[in-house]
């Protein structure tokens, strides 16, 4: 056996160092191609790296919390044959011995069952389940060897999920015994604080599902939040600067003290926004995808773009760029910080394409797996400061960019409408601009006309 060293490789967007997590092997452990053996954190994300050889792992050359530099061997392993290829998920070997995945198809509700209650019997012991992520010049880690019974045989299912049909389609997760989630599930649950024994579960057959944990976790932040916990015994507690902390530092600096800023408000009548989120709510088209006034806004900034395209620009010393695409930013708060991954060419979606493509881009951030690529080139961002119950602020630019746009909280308020004081649906918009670029003119048909289509959504229809 020949013995290799696995280097910390560039995963992408001219990565130079990240910090070492965890190991999710041990020296002596046998390992296959793909298997993951570490998860790091870069400036931008946590990625999951996978192993490009087969073989025993000699030595862990790295110790968790060491942040170091892209080409430092990591770990070394003694290797079968070398390094080989990595396979891209669910192609080769792995089907031919049927190994499951966790993102289901459009299969029944039985198989789906079948795969969660396979997943969770596979990791009922470690809650810590390791999904594969991306690795820009590495394929995908796909699933450990572990996931798989001796023989390449799968986990048999087919009881468990038939006797699951017998059961309603809500019921208390507290009465399964085990709980069916798949690996997913339970991490986003873990993410969120949530113990899945106390999750109402709503799957066909009884397994809990990814609205099922974000429903309980909505819930249980009510109460959450009027506690107060007590301090630690210790006075001061001091946490380093590295990783995302780190990478919004500096950005921030950058941004705050190289770009002028200049903000503006507005306040707005969303009523009809409201009802015409209600009305999207209802309909058949758009089933099963999440709709929100969040929506309405991105779809108006792509609108108001085209109308001010100076706001969707960047600057350089020598000249302006202006952008005749919207790769549009989402400020998205997560565990480990604020990341803005942006959706590519967003003006070229349809309202429902739209939809999609921003609920993706919530969970993925949400579970962790948002990659360097998707947080990249981005060129206008909006921050939802609604969703915290904030009405207005003065959101700083995200690098390379020229504005941002805040969104407040929508709340029924007194306003004037025909001569008559009523109840409406009222919120303020504010955006934010670098002075370089945009003059206080444009900074202000910029925000009016995305206070028109709030007021008016028929406008989107032009």
């Amino acid at each position: 056996m020949a013995v290799s060293e696995f280097p910390l490789p560039d995963v992408g967007e001219g990565l130079t160092e990240a910090e070492i997590v965890s190991w999710k092997v041990a020296p002596g452990d046998e390992i296959t191609v793909n298997q993951v053996l570490v998860e790091i954190e870069t400036a931008k994300s946590l990625v999951e790296l996978p192993s490009p050889f087969a073989g025993t792992v000699q030595k862990l050359l790295v110790e968790e919390g060491a942040t170091v530099e892209v080409g430092t061997p990591i770990v070394s392993v003694k290797s079968v044959g070398g390094s080989v290829e990595l396979t891209a998920p669910g192609s080769g070997e792995d089907e031919s011995h049927g190994m499951m995945s966790d993102v289901g198809t459009e299969s029944s509700a039985a198989d789906d069952a079948a795969a969660a209650v396979a997943d969770t019997a596979s990791t009922i012991a470690n809650e810590d389940d390791k999904p594969g992520a991306v690795l820009v010049g590495y394929g995908t880690g796909g699933h450990v060897s572990s996931r798989r019974r001796k023989g390449g045989q799968p986990a048999k299912a087919e009881t468990a999920a038939a006797s699951s049909k017998q059961r309603p389609a809500s019921v208390p997760a507290s009465f399964a015994s085990p709980i069916i989630a798949k690996p997913p599930i339970r991490k986003l649950a873990k993410d969120l604080g949530v113990e899945l024994a106390e999750v109402a579960a709503t799957g066909l057959a009884g397994e809990t599902t990814r609205e099922d944990v974000i429903r309980h976790a909505s819930q249980a932040s009510v109460f959450r939040n009027i506690e107060t916990p007590a301090w630690g015994d210790e006075r001061e507690e001091r946490i380093p600067v590295k990783g995302v902390r780190k990478a919004i530092a500096k950005a921030m600096v950058h941004s705050a003290f190289t770009a002028p800023h200049v903000s503006v408000f507005t306040d707005v009548d969303a009523t009809r926004t409201m009802e015409f989120v209600k009305r999207l709510k209802n309909s058949p088209d758009f089933a099963g995808v999440r709709v929100s006034p969040l929506l309405i806004m991105a779809k108006a900034v792509n609108w108001a773009v085209r109308r001010n395209p100076t706001v969707n620009s960047s600057w350089t010393d020598k000249e302006i760029i202006v952008h005749h695409y919207v790769n549009l930013g989402i400020a998205a708060a997560t565990p480990r910080g604020l990341i803005v991954p942006n959706i590519k060419d967003a003006q070229d979606l349809s309202l429902f394409d739209l939809a999609k493509a921003l609920e993706q881009l919530t969970l993925t951030a949400r579970d962790g797996k948002t990659q360097p690529a998707e947080m990249s080139n981005g060129t206008i961002t909006i921050t939802n400061i609604g969703s915290y119950g904030m009405d207005t602020g003065t959101p700083i630019i995200n690098p390379g960019e020229a504005a941002i746009v805040a969104l407040g909280s929508i709340k029924q308020k007194p306003w004037v409408v025909d001569g008559e004081v009523r109840a409406r649906y009222v919120t303020t918009v504010s955006a934010s601009f670098d002075h370089r670029i945009v003059d206080g003119d444009v900074a202000s048909r910029f925000v009016a006309d995305l206070a028109s289509v709030l007021e008016e959504p028929a406008l989107l229809l032009d």
